[in-house]
């Protein structure tokens, strides 16, 4: 029996008395798999993640996610608070109360993780966009979440970071085990998911193969 350690179900949010920006939205992804959410701008995408990390609240339907869940922002200055890297990662496991040593030992398996270990005293400021995308990213292997929720995470990176980064966490869903949903509007990051939803009108209007979903949307663009 598949399990779904992200369920969403009939999804409704507006802004105030304004058009409903969900309208019933419902998906599940499979444990252990990578899959993307697509649409084009205000269609939603963004305000449904914030629903789902309870940013937001929706004014009916369900979310249920398997804890703990992890969030990467579209732009992680927003979310990279402390003056170094190392520093920032283990901000982010104060609740759980940890020892010095286990503290240490997260953020630099975390750190391992993305392939940044060396970086662990950089200062934030000196870090790249794709290397902070890595690090909020690091952030969430840290708090060894089950669940990774990515709001178009190469929004604001170049061509080749942007490729770089999908395929990090194509590997990283892979070898542990999460559960990850990325928010995109790039055709071309397809081709690194194992499955698709495409967002149209507040509703989930396609889901499945990426490349099926990719050879539609192409197909619709042409004529």
């Amino acid at each position: 029996m598949t399990n779904f350690p992200i369920q969403v179900k009939d999804l409704s949010f507006s802004w105030h008395e304004n058009a409903p920006v969900l309208r019933s939205c419902s998906l599940e992804v499979p444990e252990g798999e990578f899959w993307m959410l697509l649409g084009t701008n205000g269609s939603g995408k963004s305000t449904l993640l914030r629903l789902m990390t309870g940013l937001l609240t929706p004014q009916s339907g369900s979310i249920a996610m398997t804890p703990p869940v992890g969030f990467v922002f579209q732009n992680p200055d927003l979310q990279l608070v402390m003056p170094t890297v190392g520093a920032d990662i283990a901000f982010g496991l104060v609740p759980e109360k940890l020892s010095t040593v286990e503290v240490r030992n997260r953020v630099r398996e975390a750190l391992s993780a993305v392939n940044l270990l060396e970086l662990e005293r950089r200062p934030i400021y000196a870090l790249s966009g794709g290397q902070k995308q890595r690090i909020a990213i690091a952030g969430a292997i840290a708090r060894h979440c089950r669940v990774l929720l990515l709001d178009e995470p190469t929004a604001l990176l170049d061509a080749d970071t942007q490729i770089e980064l999908v395929v990090q966490v194509q590997r990283l869903v892979k070898s542990r085990g999460i559960t990850a949903l990325w928010v995109t509007h790039r055709l071309e990051e397809l081709n690194y998911c194992d499955g698709a939803f495409l967002l149209k009108n507040g509703q989930v209007s396609d889901q499945g193969d990426p490349n099926d979903l990719k050879a539609k949307l192409v197909g619709d663009t042409s004529t």
